[in-house]
């Protein structure tokens, strides 16, 4: 064999084995950033389709590693079909997602797409989309240290080592931590002290004031800014939507959805649905987290009652 059809065949060999990947877009620029996304993420692209038809598409796919959707505007029942199946897949193990939205899309994909192995998106960045999808597609441990090798190395790092973060914080919550009793050493009569909405609201303002003074990455700290805001919303008897939810993060859009997946399903946070709106659900503390966070809240206000 010639050695340049050796080569070529070699390529062909080397292309089938990398990560596959369905590209469903409801734009020419959404199709053309997710192929430059994927490919940059060290995968193929196996088919790019418009959203008309797209669950039918999906289906007819025999296999793949993941699907990476970018959206741009509600699509109605046929967005809901398309996020029920990719939520589907992911808890059937099949594939994972990577769903990129606007955030006047939040609550609707939050709503439907509920598996970890949907990668809710908004407003991303290329390197987060790439980021994303290389570990949607990831196979093995393998295909992330070959991404590696790609432009954007230091977001993925940073992504993961965010992810990682967040499995070690939540590993390391015993049972007690969630529980709202009294820890050994708190008073017994901290059930009866009241902590009210304007207190944790004072609470919320002035951690938001730092920002006035100092650089806001500095103060990122997404879960417990989501706690307060819940808290505040419980005592005040409001509901929160998750894009509220996502403001309140103080955080980039993508990293607060990403914690608020992690934490329903470690059940701080309960997602309820709409009564009003089938395709939106609200987020509220668990009973648990809410007692917990009420003890914090009288025990530390004991020690000062400057608290943020």
């Amino acid at each position: 064999m010639p050695p340049n059809i050796a080569h070529d065949a070699l390529e062909m060999i080397e292309y089938r084995d990398l990560p596959a990947v369905l590209v469903l877009a409801d734009s020419e620029a959404g199709m053309e950033r997710a192929r430059r996304s994927a490919e940059s993420a060290g995968c193929r692209v196996s088919d790019a389709v418009g959203m008309e038809g797209a669950v039918e598409r999906l289906d007819r796919q025999v296999a793949m590693d993941a699907v990476l959707v970018e959206v741009e505007r509600d699509h109605g029942p046929d967005l809901d079909r398309l996020l029920d199946r990719l939520d589907a897949a992911a808890r059937a193990e099949r594939h994972g997602s990577v769903v990129s939205a606007p955030p006047a899309l939040i609550d609707l994909i939050a709503a439907r797409a509920l598996h970890g192995g949907v990668r809710h998106l908004c407003d991303a960045s290329e390197m987060d989309r790439v980021a994303a999808i290389a570990l949607a597609s990831a196979r093995l441990p393998a295909r992330l240290r070959d991404v590696g090798r790609e432009p954007g190395t230091d977001r993925l790092q940073q992504l993961s080592e965010e992810v990682g973060r967040i499995a070690n914080i939540l590993a390391n919550l015993s049972e007690e931590a969630v529980t709202g009793e009294p820890a050994p050493t708190a008073r017994t009569d901290e059930k009866g002290a009241e902590i009210t909405a304007g207190q944790v609201r004072a609470i919320i303002r002035a951690r938001r004031l730092r920002e006035q003074y100092f650089h806001a990455d500095l103060f990122a700290d997404p879960a417990w800014d989501m706690l307060l805001d819940l808290m505040a919303a419980r005592l005040g008897k409001q509901r929160v939507a998750v894009s509220s939810l996502c403001i309140a993060a103080a955080v980039p859009p993508t990293t607060a959805l990403r914690w608020i997946k992690t934490l329903c399903e470690h059940g701080l946070f309960v997602r309820s649905a709409d009564p009003e709106d089938g395709r939106r659900v609200y987020i509220e503390l668990s009973d648990a987290a809410a007692a917990g966070l009420h003890a914090y809240l009288v025990a530390a206000q004991r020690i000062s009652p400057l608290l943020v």
